[in-house]
């Protein structure tokens, strides 16, 4: 994922602001972290730099 895409995403479930926490970054790309919203306090995964911004109730 780029990280120019927080300027567009929003949390799916209250669309409040997303927090970028980057576990593992290759040259401009985030393989590996998560987006965080400090409003719902919901997490979402990034794996293999896509992120997963399914709500939680769908993603199991």
């Amino acid at each position: 994922m780029r990280r120019e895409l927080m300027e567009i995403l929003a949390c799916p479930v209250c669309k409040g602001p997303l927090e970028l926490r980057v576990v593992q970054e290759e040259g401009t790309e985030v393989v590996k972290g998560s987006l965080f919203c400090g409003t719902c306090k919901e997490s979402y995964p990034i794996e293999d730099s896509i992120p997963n911004l399914l709500p939680p109730s769908l993603r199991a």
